[in-house]
């Protein structure tokens, strides 16, 4: 079962779960993923230690974050 995580100052909250089994489940993670992304959030595949930026959902992705992009300067 995958999770689309959102990472916030405040911590990480669950928008929602789907399962790689499942079509409409994974539809329904990837278009919350672009909303949130369409929204000004970056989504990364997250785990071991990695935090690879992603366009689209991996289906069978254990997780993905939801993260604001860092700004530098």
């Amino acid at each position: 079962m995958g999770k689309l995580v959102r990472r916030t100052l405040e911590g990480d909250s669950t928008v929602l779960e789907w399962s790689a089994d499942d079509a409409d489940s994974v539809r329904v993670a990837a278009e919350a993923m672009q909303r949130e992304v369409q929204a000004g959030y970056m989504a990364v595949l997250g785990g071991d230690g990695r935090n690879e930026p992603v366009a689209d959902l991996p289906a069978d992705a254990d997780v993905v974050i939801l993260t604001m992009p860092m700004g530098g300067g």
